[in-house]
């Protein structure tokens, strides 16, 4: 496949690291010369110093030969010209990162369909769905969803004196035969690990689990955490996420209180959400974080713009009693802090981005993928063909590459947890765990 990517920040940088690991070939825009190159000497990769809705610039690109142009500036207006001009040029699929709403709505003149634009990324909508479900669990530091929903894939630390501490996969086989959980990494000391039947879960272990949604419940326990119920939730910041968080907690009851310290902001706030509390206050002044009973809350979302700002504001909300802490992280190099400094987890809208944006390149038989923060593998969610290598064949027969796992197979509406006996079907749906090394030779095996 070949790929042009316009805009060489966090997100372009990140999604051209992920293809040309896969051995794709990538082409990188970017008008920031020192930028570009520093992308050319961390990426084997060819990067193009310009302007990406520059006809000249595409056309030096490449563009009319590349199988995909994704543009993801942190312009709304470049990304919506690049991609205009690559689908006059014939590029097949356009992508384009768009974060104003009003570019979103289908009646819109500039709408997805209007443009002919294949995919439309807003990053604030995607960080706040993840936002959404991290809160649903309190041990949760991770959330990926598969299957239409039926399946989650959770990421959390397990703590000292938890009932799967000092336990081997086998161990935890044998004691609950009928479990449908299944562990498909294990981060150690930074290493990413793709456990096998004599693989130990030790405590502070980052565990990467695959469970039917129904029975995610039951997670926080096995792993030494205590339960949460989702009363009341406080967010800190009325940015774009923070209102489209809001929104999605009254449409299930949930108590939601809003800090901002513009007060015009707050007013736009309190009139898109009538059932919150909105005021007008600074969401790192403890003292009044805790006259308004932060510590008693359920929920706290640091979600302003700031990075610093919300790694303050949530280190004193979880000093004060905080039961769940999530910070709203922009830059990557940050996300390695949040577990150091004792909170709950972090959301990046950049990340975000980059999972949304990977699950329409995969296409195909491609369903799903996630791409997890500070984890080198993705979540791949294939659907078998009949003619696909995997099929009709014991799963220890299959030859799966080394750094790889099946984590789950989906059949109808049963839940199929793997064994080595085990054939896959054709229309099955298997979600697969695999390092960078060996993505390119699990796709193949389902083509």
């Amino acid at each position: 496949m070949r790929a042009v990517i316009v805009g060489a920040g966090q997100v372009g940088f990140h999604l051209a690291e992920r293809l040309s690991q896969e051995n794709q070939d990538v082409v990188l825009i970017e008008a920031d010369p020192e930028r570009a190159e520093y992308t050319g000497d961390h990426l084997d990769i060819l990067t193009i110093t310009g302007n990406g809705a520059s006809l000249g610039i595409l056309e030096k690109a490449g563009v009319r030969d590349a199988d995909i142009l994704m543009a993801v500036t942190s312009q709304d207006e470049v990304n919506l010209i690049s991609c205009l001009a690559a689908t006059r040029l014939g590029v097949p699929y356009t992508v384009a990162r768009v974060s104003n709403p009003e570019y979103h709505g289908s009646g819109s003149v500039l709408s997805r369909e209007e443009m002919g634009i294949d995919l439309m990324i807003n990053p604030e909508r995607e960080s706040a769905r993840e936002v959404y479900d991290l809160l649903q669990s309190s041990a949760a530091t991770d959330v990926a969803t598969f299957a239409q929903g039926r399946v989650q894939m959770i990421g959390v630390t397990v703590l000292e004196g938890a009932p799967v501490a000092g336990r081997t996969l086998a161990d935890l086989d044998r004691e609950r035969p009928n479990r449908r959980q299944v562990v498909v990494a294990i981060i150690r000391d930074g290493e990413t690990i793709i456990p096998h039947g004599s693989s130990t879960i030790e405590a502070r272990d980052q565990v990467y689990i695959l469970t039917p949604t129904a029975d995610a419940s039951s997670i926080p326990l096995l792993t030494g955490h205590e339960p949460l119920a989702l009363r009341r939730v406080m967010i800190a910041g009325g940015s774009s996420e923070g209102l489209f968080l809001a929104h999605l907690l009254e449409r299930v009851g949930v108590e939601c209180t809003i800090l901002d310290h513009d007060r015009r902001r707050c007013l736009e706030l309190a009139e898109a959400l009538p059932k919150s509390l909105v005021l007008h206050a600074d969401a790192t002044d403890l003292e009044l974080l805790e006259m308004e009973g932060v510590g008693g809350i359920d929920g706290f979302v640091a979600a302003t713009n700031h990075d610093e700002v919300n790694l303050l504001s949530s280190l004193l909300a979880k000093s004060t009693g905080a039961k769940k802490v999530i910070s709203l992280i922009h830059r990557f190099e940050y996300l390695h802090l949040v577990p150091r400094v004792g909170l709950d987890a972090a959301v990046s809208p950049r990340m975000s981005t980059v999972n949304a944006i990977l699950r329409y390149v995969r296409r195909g038989r491609v369903m799903t993928v996630a791409t997890l923060k500070g984890i080198d593998a993705e979540a791949i969610e294939f659907r078998t063909g009949p003619r696909s290598a995997v099929v009709d064949k014991p799963l220890r027969a299959v030859g799966f590459p080394e750094g790889s796992v099946v984590g789950t197979i989906m059949r109808g509406n049963e839940i199929v947890v793997p064994r080595g006996d085990i054939e896959i079907e054709p229309d099955d749906e298997v979600i697969m765990f695999a390092l960078p090394d060996a993505i390119g030779e699990v796709e193949r095996l389902f083509e």
